[in-house]
């Protein structure tokens, strides 16, 4: 009885093996140009067409982010949020994406759109079921990017829900910073910036 048991466990073992080598291989993300010159992006290699995976490039594993490394979660006094930066430099601010993963983004008073990192977004187990694609237009030209329903983003009490983002992965970003906070999220609050107390808050319309 014995003999005839060990080949169907080796036979699972392999089977394992080979399920946790295809798991750790799609966990990457891919990027590809195509013949038209735009960007895309997908998850694993089986998500390149064909023509293009030999210009494709992994840019990063999708596993769950580790914490950001930068400022601390805002605050929250009296019902109104701060966030505190360094006068003179960049405004970055720690995000809660779908109440449970953390993001860090750039303060952007000047963007429309808030824009998060298909690498952080994945990570954090965000769907990119029935997410349209759209285009991005630069000065060197167009890029694929995704649009992305967000169950809510938080920062410190200051809350979103839902809300639409765009996941794109920008050569150009700040080192650390995994895309940009826009207007589409601050304004819904009352955003003062402090530049001599390096204080930002967001208050209640």
């Amino acid at each position: 009885m014995p003999t005839t048991r060990r080949p169907a466990r080796l036979i699972l073992a392999a089977l394992a093996l080979t399920f946790m080598l295809a798991s750790a291989v799609s966990a990457q993300l891919y990027r590809w140009t195509d013949a038209q010159g735009e960007t895309h992006f997908g998850q694993g290699p089986e998500s390149v067409p064909e023509r293009y995976r030999d210009r494709s490039s992994a840019i990063g594993a999708v596993d769950v982010p580790a914490p950001p490394s930068g400022p601390a979660l805002a605050e929250v006094v009296g019902g109104v949020t701060r966030i505190a930066f360094t006068p003179g430099r960049p405004i970055m601010v720690t995000v809660r994406i779908n109440g449970r993963g953390l993001a860090q983004l750039m303060l952007d008073t000047g963007a429309d759109a808030t824009m998060v990192s298909p690498t952080a977004l994945m990570g954090l187990g965000v769907s990119y079921r029935d997410a349209p694609r759209i285009q991005l237009q630069g000065v060197t030209g167009s890029s694929s990017a995704y649009a992305v329903i967000l169950e809510s983003l938080e920062v410190g009490g200051a809350r979103v829900g839902p809300l639409r983002v765009v996941s794109y992965e920008s050569e150009t970003r700040r080192p650390g910073s995994q895309g940009l906070l826009g207007r589409d999220f601050l304004n819904h609050f009352r955003v003062t910036i402090d530049n001599a107390r390096g204080i930002v808050e967001l208050s209640p319309r």
